[in-house]
């Protein structure tokens, strides 16, 4: 049985988690149960990669197989390997994915047999949080900029020069009173001086008198 998260992988609030794990059977611990805390509140699950023999382990059958657990309406043992050292030391196994609670047992040999998998968690993804924190500073920032920019564009505008409104009547009046200044200055028939000739500006003499 497969994680749901591995097809809803995109889920913001929860990832997978890998961890090794593995167990040991042998004469003396012939049965292991694979079980999570009652605290964890995320899906679970146990996806088997090898069965092998160890080193130590005698030229004869050994069967593993699983237990139903006691819930289970089918208590009929499933064998999952049969190995010996001169035929097969190991069995891989591909695509055998559990969910715990899982009991190992071994029905036949003495060991020591070790099984080895991967324990897939679901745990929260806080990542995505950082990530919604990041694009939310990313959007202050733009705002800021924009206001910034929309700002200096502002004070670099030319502003309009204010010029103070002609008064007409004074540049009539003006115009009036240089006019007559000009009029002031022509000299008159009085003022024009005679030309120097002859006998000019000499006056006759007075008659003697006898």
């Amino acid at each position: 049985m497969a994680l749901n998260s591995s097809a809803n992988s995109n889920s913001k609030s929860e990832k997978p988690l890998s961890l090794i794990w593995g167990c040991e059977l042998n004469h003396e611990k012939q049965t292991y149960t694979f079980k999570i805390p009652d605290e964890w509140k995320y899906e679970q699950q146990l996806a088997l990669r090898t069965i092998c023999l160890g080193e130590k382990a005698k030229d004869e059958f050994n069967v593993v197989e699983i237990v139903p657990s006691e819930d289970s309406h089918d208590t009929t043992p499933v064998p999952l390997a049969t190995l010996k050292p001169s035929v097969l030391p190991m069995a891989t196994m591909v695509g055998v994915e559990l969910t715990p609670p899982v009991t190992f047992r071994l029905r036949a040999g003495s060991g020591p047999v070790y099984i080895t998998g991967q324990h897939v968690t679901l745990v929260p993804d806080l990542s995505w949080d950082d990530d919604d924190e990041e694009e939310d500073e990313e959007e202050e920032e733009e705002e800021k900029e924009v206001a910034e920019e929309e700002e200096s564009q502002e004070d670099s505008l030319p502003k309009a020069i204010k010029h103070p409104a002609s008064n007409k009547r004074g540049s009539i009046a003006k115009k009036k009173k240089m006019e007559k200044e000009e009029e002031n200055s022509v000299p008159s028939d009085d003022d024009v001086i005679p030309s120097k000739g002859r006998g000019a500006g000499r006056g006759r003499k007075p008659a003697v008198k006898k």
